[in-house]
């Protein structure tokens, strides 16, 4: 109360004691008699509050048992607020604000990627080395001159044909070739009537009585003509003027003469002489599966190491002039002249399987690296095969090309070597001793050489070496036979006109193209079935690689690449089915081209992709010492804001049981 004054100890406990007293005799009171009420009295929280109406004394009372009461208060077990949630927010706000914030980091170090047809690739790669590319060949074969022994004869011919060809395969079912995909049309032409088989798919592609025993001659100039008609006759039925439906016929005259047979520059061929009907049959389907569909080539696989074609499908021809010493002269010539007359047919006849293009160049001071020997019985200067690796001086030939030649494209040099006075003529010595009738050699997936000798050899000291002088262009044209030789055993096929194999010999009529349109669809097959077999390695080793790094960048360009490349692989496997080799070939080369495009990008090169690890590494350094005081700080709040609460519910409970008049005396 104000103004009163205070009690020490002894008063405290008289006032108890009479506080006591008289809190007895009210209770014996009342129970003597009940109808007494008693004053008001309070127990709360261990006050004892007496509202009896004796003024000041009861608040001395209350003083005294509230000082009683601070004495049970322990503050180290116990507080009476109750603890605030500042800290604790702040400290959880921190803690939370770096795992809100990781998805912005994980943005901020994300890597593009465009998306991937990894199930598309996966199924290319599956079909190509499942199911080989067997394109649909279609065979006709055309008697003249025969008498059958009954009407069937066509139908037996056409089963006999059949059985050998498939003899031949032997079950081959490599990618490239028609495989068992064929058909077989047989005709009998009989005077001014035609019998045909069940199977004859185009009735209307012979007329019959149209060719004679007397057009089929043995001259060359003959057998031209007769090309060129049997292709006026059998190119008639092709309404549509274009390759969309090949078929390669045999023509098989009866006559008096030697057996003797001819494959034309189109896709027909002849056999003219004695031979029996079995014979003629066998002998045909020899020249459908050996030279047709193989190519007339001993060896019937063509090795990808072998394929003198750029990753981009493309080829450089780099022709090199080399003067070995222009101190005895130096020779010149008109290439561009060459390029328009010789080149350019060679060029647009391999335009659907390689993109040709062609360079040139004069050198000079270009010796070779070894030394040759005079032959007195050749009269000439000789080098054997022996010294073939060290013709090529790499030390002196700088066969340069242009910068356009770079990248992925196939450089092929073809060099013409004009060696010096001392040793001219210089002839090329085989080794049964001949000597070389072309005078050159070639070095697979380099390119070739010739060796030209001047006319001037015979008369070295009576002309004058300061003048320069052009190669007379009918020996441009002869080095022009030699390169193409050249060129067709790179690609894998023969450089002679005759082939020599199991239907005897069969001679080829050249073609002013380099390659007849028979061979170009051998190119168009293979070269396809490479292509496609190359795509699809080049994009399963793509997608192996993608999915190995997560953190790999792929840019648009790249995904755009694939797609296309897996559109163009499409396209051309469905040409192939329908037997249109141009397309097929020239869709296939430009799928592997955009796969190696895609595989070769310069953003897949780049080192600015890196593992997770590698991630990990570089920025914990930065956030892990943050992060850790941070997560220790949360937790110490936390555990502190618990023993806190517990203080506080220990006071609570306290005091709620001091309020209950049951345990005020436990209180």
């Amino acid at each position: 109360m104000p103004g009163e004054a205070p009690v020490d100890g002894k008063s405290r406990k008289k006032l108890e004691e009479a506080a006591g007293t008289e809190n007895a005799d009210w209770k014996e009171l009342t129970s003597d008699n009940p109808e007494i009420g008693s004053p008001r009295s309070e127990i709360s929280g261990g006050k004892a509050c007496i509202d009896d109406g004796r003024g000041e004394g009861g608040g001395a009372v209350e003083n005294l048992i509230g000082e009683s009461e601070t004495s049970e208060f322990d503050a180290k077990s116990m507080r009476k607020s109750k603890p605030g949630l500042k800290r604790l927010f702040l400290s959880a706000s921190v803690f939370f604000s770096f795992f809100l914030g990781l998805p912005f980091f994980l943005k901020s170090v994300e890597i593009y990627r465009s998306h991937l047809p990894f199930h598309k690739i996966d199924e290319l790669s599956r079909v190509i080395e499942t199911r080989p590319i067997l394109f649909p060949c279609n065979f006709r074969a055309v008697f003249v001159g025969f008498e059958p022994n009954d009407q069937n004869h066509a139908q037996k011919l056409s089963l006999s044909i059949y059985g050998r060809m498939r003899q031949l395969a032997d079950g081959d079912g490599r990618c490239g070739t028609c495989g068992s995909n064929y058909s077989v049309s047989v005709m009998l032409q009989l005077n001014d009537n035609c019998v045909r088989n069940q199977e004859v798919d185009a009735p209307g592609f012979w007329h019959c009585g149209s060719v004679q025993k007397s057009d089929f001659d043995a001259s060359l100039k003959a057998d031209e003509l007769v090309d060129e008609l049997l292709d006026s006759m059998l190119s008639g039925g092709n309404k549509c003027g274009c390759d969309c439906d090949i078929a390669y016929t045999m023509v098989v005259v009866n006559g008096d003469e030697k057996v003797r047979t001819v494959v034309g520059k189109h896709r027909h061929g002849w056999i003219v002489g004695k031979i029996s009907l079995e014979a003629a049959a066998k002998k045909v389907a020899e020249v459908f599966v050996n030279v047709f569909e193989n190519g007339g080539r001993n060896e019937r696989s063509i090795h990808g190491e072998f394929m003198p074609v750029g990753a981009d499908g493309s080829i450089v021809l780099s022709f090199n002039l080399l003067n070995a010493d222009p101190n005895d002269w130096i020779y010149e010539w008109d290439f561009k002249r060459a390029e328009e007359i010789l080149f350019a047919p060679v060029v647009e006849a391999l335009a659907p399987i390689v993109n040709i293009s062609l360079e040139s160049q004069i050198l000079y001071h270009t010796p070779k690296s070894f030394f040759s020997h005079w032959d007195d019985e050749k009269g000439s200067y000789i080098f054997s095969t022996r010294d073939l690796p060290f013709f090529v001086n790499s030390n002196e030939w700088h066969l340069d090309t242009s910068v356009a030649a770079g990248g992925r494209s196939k450089v092929l040099h073809i060099v013409i070597y004009v060696p010096s006075a001392k040793e001219c003529p210089l002839l090329l010595q085989l080794p049964d001793g001949e000597v070389s009738k072309t005078n050159s050699f070639i070095s697979p997936m380099w390119g070739g050489v010739i060796i030209w000798n001047p006319s001037e050899c015979s008369r070295t000291s009576d002309i004058e070496h300061s003048l320069r002088r052009k190669i007379p262009f009918p020996d441009l044209v002869e080095v022009f036979e030699v390169f193409m030789g050249q060129l067709r055993q790179l690609f894998g096929l023969g450089s002679k006109s005759v082939y020599v194999g199991m239907p005897g010999s069969v001679n080829f009529l050249p073609s002013e193209r380099g390659f007849t349109k028979w061979e170009l669809d051998v190119l168009s097959r293979q070269h396809t079935c490479f292509n496609l077999q190359s795509c699809a390695t080049t994009l399963g080793s793509l997608s192996r690689l993608v999915q190995s790094l997560p953190r790999m960048i792929i840019i648009d360009e790249i995904g755009k690449q694939v797609k296309f490349s897996l559109q163009e692989a499409n396209l051309a496997q469905g040409n192939a089915s329908l037997g249109i080799y141009d397309a097929s070939a020239a869709s296939s080369r430009q799928a592997r081209s955009l796969a190696e495009d895609a595989f070769l990008h310069p953003s897949i090169m780049s080192v600015s992709y890196y593992s997770f690890e590698h991630c990990f590494a570089v920025y914990s350094p930065f956030f892990l010492p943050v992060l850790l005081h941070v997560v220790i700080a949360a937790i110490k709040e936390r555990r502190r804001y618990k023993q806190e609460m517990s203080k506080y519910l220990a006071w609570k409970a306290k005091e709620n049981c001091c309020r209950d008049p049951r345990h005020s005396q436990s209180c």
